[in-house]
């Protein structure tokens, strides 16, 4: 049953976040498009890790922006979730997007070549004697 319920934190924290991440203020967090994309929260709800990326800008500067309104963050979600215990925040840049992109520049960047084909691969069976 609690892992149930964890899976319902989890997405509901998620969709919360994402609604909170827009109403934030800060140019360092809304001049580089800052986005939430995954939330880990702890069984006994204590902490949270907020999983966040950038589209552009300076890493550093949002960090220090999420960092900086962490207060107003936890502070939304307390009214919004509803629960006895509002978690502590944590943020961590999440550079899935980019390394995926370094991915796909790598892979389209590959030739790809036909090996070359033989006249005939099969072997040859022995004739019947009779």
């Amino acid at each position: 049953m609690a892992k149930y319920r964890q899976g319902r934190l989890h997405d509901e924290a998620l969709k919360v976040l994402a609604e909170i991440f827009r109403k934030i203020q800060d140019p360092r967090v809304v001049k580089a498009f800052t986005s939430v994309t995954d939330v880990e929260i702890t069984p006994d709800l204590k902490y949270a890790k907020i999983y966040y990326s950038t589209l552009q800008g300076d890493p550093k500067e949002a960090a220090a922006g999420l960092n900086a309104a962490k207060g107003f963050i936890r502070h939304e979600l307390a009214m919004r979730l509803n629960l006895r215990i509002t978690p502590e925040l944590s943020f961590i840049a999440d550079h899935s997007g980019e390394y995926g992109a370094h991915i796909a520049s790598v892979l389209n960047t590959l030739t790809y070549s036909t090996p070359p084909q033989e006249e005939n691969t099969e072997p040859e069976a022995p004739e019947d004697p009779s």
